[in-house]
């Protein structure tokens, strides 16, 4: 099969996800990427979810837009654009029967995938196992093993503490103090100090926990619960352009994809 002729959904438009749908399409993939009506994604702006929102999203030069039947995606793979569809129960994935399926929720736990929905099912993350449910799983845990492809077992537990960046784990993450709507005060790409109130959740404030820059904020809007995951914030001052850039993280784990791909899924070397 030709890499042109190859039909590969996406579950999942996040900023990881990004990196892998982005890394398909320039290698010439046809890609579809299947996403919720609401996305929860913190790093909005190098995430092509915000499409779901937005209509379309650019990310890097590469556009995905947001489409609502087979006829419109079909102009989109024509225009040189990734076409993304609101469908979280992955009902286009019976109907498309892609030659490969990747999911890349990153949910931590499996939402439904399964190995018989494509000939190659790659799976990202932990919650997937390695020829039960998935094909292939890729190793999206920071470290020596990032992006290391997995034809037996499952990716490394998640631990719950966020990678080291500029010396911060934990503290560069913030959740919400409460359960309601988010009312945004800062922006992406910000410069804040600890202690800045960067947003509120109904009239509870949210507050940097250390200096930097807002690399991620959850969409205005949003209703959350107490302890979700709302912020981001890269303690290099200098690196505010990595707000709008695909992640060393994702491009890493996106690397295994493609070589899952090229290994796996009968394409023409």
């Amino acid at each position: 099969m030709k890499i042109s002729d190859c039909l590969i959904i996406v579950r999942g438009g996040g900023d990881l996800a990004t990196g892998t749908i982005y890394c398909l399409h320039q290698c010439g993939f046809k890609v579809l990427v299947l996403e919720t009506g609401k996305p929860t994604t913190i790093r909005r702006q190098a995430a092509f979810s915000e499409a779901m929102y937005q209509g379309e999203a650019v990310v890097e030069d590469v556009r995905v837009r947001r489409v609502a039947d087979r006829a419109q995606m079909e102009q989109c793979f024509a225009n040189g654009d990734i076409p993304m569809v609101e469908d979280a129960d992955g009902s286009w994935i019976e109907a498309l029967k892609p030659d490969i399926l990747v999911d890349a929720i990153i949910a931590k736990k499996n939402l439904g995938t399964n190995i018989d929905m494509a000939p190659l099912v790659i799976g990202l993350g932990p919650g997937f196992t390695a020829g039960m449910d998935v094909h292939v799983v890729v190793e999206t845990m920071r470290g020596h093993h990032l992006g290391r492809i997995l034809t037996d077992g499952s990716a490394i537990a998640n631990t719950g503490v966020p990678g080291m960046i500029g010396g911060y784990s934990k503290e560069r993450v913030i959740h919400s103090p409460d359960a309601g709507v988010m009312k945004n005060v800062a922006a992406i790409g910000d410069v804040v100090k600890k202690g800045d109130i960067i947003a509120y959740v109904d009239d509870t404030p949210v507050y940097a926990t250390l200096d930097g820059v807002l690399r991620g904020l959850l969409k205005d809007g949003l209703t959350v619960t107490r302890g979700f995951k709302i912020a981001d914030i890269d303690p290099r001052l200098s690196e505010q352009k990595n707000c709008v850039t695909i992640s060393d993280k994702a491009r890493t784990i996106a690397g295994g994809v493609l070589q899952a791909v090229l290994m796996y899924g009968n394409i023409e070397k």
